[in-house]
This record gives structure tokens, sequence and C-alpha cells, in this order.
């Protein structure tokens, strides 16, 4: 409910509070005295578009923020999808920049637009004449019924279970377009994926073949190199072996004279051994090193089997080339398998198309239990506030499964006798939709946690009997709800328990709108202005008495 309302520089509005009571609000005022001001200053709270010309002072900026206590309206969760914090006390604000721009915050989070409407909605509904589009929608017609015929736990239940098929029949089409199209590209992934798999290519192998090849090429420069170096090492004359030895040889007469000495010798024969050992090594290499002819064709078509392969694949290494075999085969073996996955995703569809199609027939059943007890309430309040020949009709007709069930739940409306209802898009008045709604809103205060409800003007065009049975009806509203009415009736003013007047002050050089509670001396003055003029007479006084005691 609205706890407190402020609205700073807004149109005629300089500076504006308000307190309101739980229960059932009345706002009163002359015509033009800004009561539709401030209905357009809510309307910022539930994320309706800012304009620069609704600055009172275009040098200061327009601040509005209302204050609610949440507590009953289950908005956790929604506050969590927007990724807000949750607070028992929400505080939406709206500000309007001298330069035109405007800003949201919900609990001093700023927001969009569309955030403060999806949770300004939940907080406000502002009824009037003009709000009868919401009627025409369909889902709302079922909300409706599936509200006035305690219908929760059913639709809960059906939910759940066509989300479930609704999921099963997403993965199974999903998987079927899938398949479709790999199916398409089965023949040239395994085309490609038979080249690869007969290549048997290994890790490291174009590596070790690329340097095989590189000294095969060069064998005979490396074959007269690696004489040339023996000759060097362990040549008859002049070799590196020979010098050692005979150095060697020297140095050992004189190891023993000295540690140090001993020390040198050792090194030297370390390094003749180490000699020795890289001259058979090198032996080894000569010995290898011939130019196989056959052995140089069979690599060079090797490595150009794992060339072409790469270029064709646009990779650079055999581990690519492996990686892209692997995923190959992946589709293959997906393709291959996929009947049998998407036989089992059509039987969970089917499965969860029956157990919806169920859960959907025991809705549709309580549907139609309840549509008749509706029917007659409805005819009867709408017979209450002055319309006795109205008509109201609950089609209901069966559909695929949808996410509010397996009807299409449609409200026939005829407001006069003779006239044969028809869908709410083509039956009935402003003023008689109007009514209807209001006996909507009547019924399922009844059933709901309602957000607080505005009012506006909903009266226009009643006679005073018919405003007796309306106020009576927003009063038995407001013993549950937090309700406002914007009126001109002076049936509906004595009801409120809180009375609020809309007026101008053109006491400075700019006319202000601003609002007041009313004492109970000043409802009587009010409520007696309204029965009998500006200067009512003592009738008008004791009329409004008479009103104020009921």
């Amino acid at each position: 409910m609205l706890q407190h309302l402020s609205i700073k520089n807004y149109v005629l509005i300089k500076e504006l509070s308000l307190s309101p009571s739980r229960g059932f609000n009345i706002i009163t005022g002359e015509t033009g005295a800004g009561k539709s001001i401030i209905l357009g200053a809510i309307g910022l709270l539930l994320g309706k578009r800012a304009e620069l010309n609704q600055l009172y002072d275009p040098n200061e900026k327009c601040v509005i923020e209302g204050e609610f206590d949440i507590r009953e309206y289950d908005l956790k969760s929604l506050f969590e999808e927007e990724e807000l914090d949750y607070e028992e006390t929400c505080i939406i604000r709206r500000e309007i920049a001298k330069t035109g721009k405007s800003r949201g915050f919900i609990n001093d989070t700023p927001v969009r637009l569309e955030t403060m409407r999806k949770i300004g909605s939940r907080l406000l509904d502002i009824h009037s004449q003009h709000q009868t589009l919401l009627l025409h929608d369909q889902e709302f017609q079922t909300e409706i019924l599936d509200l006035f015929g305690d219908n929760g736990k059913l639709l809960e239940g059906y939910q759940e279970n066509f989300q479930k098929y609704r999921k099963s029949v997403s993965a199974y089409q999903r998987l079927q377009k899938e398949a479709s199209e790999a199916k398409k590209e089965l023949d040239y992934h395994s085309f490609l994926l038979n080249e690869l798999v007969e290549a048997s290519l290994e890790p490291d192998e174009k590596e070790k073949m690329e340097e095989e090849a590189e000294l095969m090429e060069n064998a005979e420069t490396i074959k007269a190199s690696l004489h040339q170096v023996l000759e060097g090492i362990n040549g008859e004359e002049h070799s590196a072996n020979n010098l050692l030895q005979r150095i060697s040889g020297h140095l050992r007469h004189i190891a023993g004279f000295s540690k140090n000495l001993e020390q040198l010798h050792e090194r030297l024969e370390s390094c003749l051994i180490e000699l020795q050992d890289i001259g058979n090594e090198l032996e080894r290499e000569e010995s290898n090193v011939e130019f196989d002819p056959e052995r140089n064709q069979t690599l060079q078509e090797r490595l150009s089997l794992i060339y072409g392969l790469e270029q064709k694949h646009g990779v650079q290494n055999v581990e690519a080339l492996l990686k892209i075999q692997d995923d190959l085969q992946g589709k293959v073996d997906a393709v291959t398998n996929v009947d049998d996955q998407l036989e089992a995703l059509k039987a969970e569809a089917d499965k969860a198309l029956t157990s919806t199609q169920k859960l959907g027939n025991d809705l549709s059943a309580a549907r139609k239990k309840i549509a008749p007890k509706l029917e007659a309430k409805l005819k009867e309040l709408l017979k209450d506030l002055g319309m006795p020949e109205a008509q109201i009709l609950i089609d209901q007709k069966t559909c695929a499964p949808s996410p509010t069930g397996l009807d299409e739940i449609t409200f026939l409306f005829s407001a006069n006798k003779g006239i044969a209802p028809a869908s709410l898009k083509q039956a009935g008045s402003g003023g008689e939709f109007s009514r209807l709604m209001f006996s909507l809103k009547y019924l399922l205060a009844q059933k709901t946690a309602l957000p607080t409800v505005i009012f506006d003007e909903i009266d226009t065009g009643i006679s005073g009997e018919i405003s007796m049975k309306m106020g009576a009806m927003m009063e038995r509203m407001a013993q549950g709800h937090q309700i406002f009415t914007i009126t001109h009736q002076p049936q509906i003013a004595g009801k409120g328990e809180a009375h609020f007047f809309v007026y101008k002050d053109n006491s400075s050089e700019k006319t202000v709108s601003d609002i007041r509670r009313l004492n109970e001396k000043e409802r009587r003055e009010a409520i007696a202005q309204m029965i009998g003029g500006e200067k009512p007479g003592e009738s008008a006084y004791k009329s409004a008495e008479e009103l104020l005691k009921n």
C-alpha cells in the first residue's frame, strides 16, 4: 500500500505531500484544481514518459517519490529477477532534470522505465473510464475466471507440466533441425573423416620425417664433412687424439709432484675419453648417412600428403589435423545415433503432453463449473450499478496447450436489452466498461491482494442511488485493500476514512495546486458544497451530516 507520496516542481504543483489512510481515501476538488495533475505525477512512478514542459519551475528539477509497504504482495522473486534489493518498504522515485532528462530509482538503485512499469504496476492500479483495454485481453479474462474460482493450485500444476512439455518439444525440434542439417553434410564429413583415417597420422611424425629428409638430401655434403672431422680426431698424423695422448703422457710424468698437477692430468684424461667417445659416435653417424632413393621417395610422398591435408583444413601441424579428425568422428557418430535420440525425446514430449492434457482437462472442468457463478455475480453487481439489462456470458472453447491452459476464454457482454452479447472489443461504451471493470475488481478484491487502486471519476454520469451502492462496494473493498477514489459524488465522498481536498492557490504570481486532508468540520462543508453548490443551504448541510453518519 502507498504510505507516503511527495511531489515537487511538477506542472502546477510546487510542493505537495500526502500520507493516506490504509483503507478508503476520498479525493475531491473543483474541476481543474489539479486532481489529474496528481494522477499524472503518479503515472510517472509507473514508468510513463516525462516531458520537459512538466516542470513548475524550469530552473529546478522535478522529484516524485512514493513510499510503499509491499509485505503482502509476494514480490521478492520479481525484485531478484530485476537484480534489485528487496525491502518490505519500497521507495520509487522519478526525477526530471531541468534539461528534460528523466531518471527512475527503486530503493535508490537507478532502473530502466520498463522495470518501473513492471514493479509499479504491481503496487498501483489507476482505474478510469478510459482504462478498458486490459478487459479486451483474453489472458486477463482467463486470469479473472481462475482467481474467482480459486484455481491457483490447478493452474500452477498445469503450468509446471506445460513448461516441461514445451521444453521437451523444443529440445526435440532443435535436435530435428540439427539432425537435418547434419545429414545434409554427412557425406562430406564422412569423406573428410575417411581421408584423415586412411592417412594414419602420428602426432610428431612430420617433424621426424622432415629431419630425415633434410639429412638425406644433404648426405654427400654431410658425409664429406664427417670424414674430415674424423680425420682431425682419429687420423694417423697430427690428429687431435694423438696430440692429446702425447700431452697426457708428458703430464703423467710430473703429476706426482703436486695435487694440482694430478688434478689437471685427470681432467686431460677425461677430455681424451670424451674425444674418443665423440669420434666413435661420429663414425656411426657417418656409416648411417647414405642417400636411399626409395626411402627419399617415400618420405617426400608422405610429407606431401601431410602438407596437402594441412593446407586443405587450414592448419599447420598434425596435432590440429588429429583434432579435426576427432571432431568429424563426433559429427558422423552423432548422425548415426540421432534417430535413437530423437525417438527418446519424442517419447518424453508425448509423456509430458499426456500429463499436460490431463491437468489441463481438470482445469477446464473447474473453469466450466465456476463460469456460471461468475456470470451471475457480475449480472447482479451490474444491476446494482444501474445496468439492469446487462448480460455477461463466458465463452469457453478448447484450444491447443498454452501457458494458460487448454481453453480460449472470451467474455461476451451486452449492456442493453435485445442486444446479443458480443466480445468486449465490440460491445459497450466507456462508462459501461468502467462499471464492468469495477465489478470485476470488486470480486477480485475478495480473492487476492490487489495493489493500491485509484478510481478516477468512474462515477461520472450515474445517479445518487447508484452512487450510494458504488460507494458501499468501495467501502467493502477498502476493508482489505487501500482504495483511492476521485469523485464528484457526495454519496461516495461521505464514505471515506480520509478525505483529501485538491485546490488552487492564486495568492502568489503563479497559480499553485495543492492538497490537504480535511477534518470532520471541513468534510461536512466540502460535501455540503458538492450537494448544494458554493453556498449550500441548511438542507445540504443536513444531507452532508447524514452521509457522513452513514
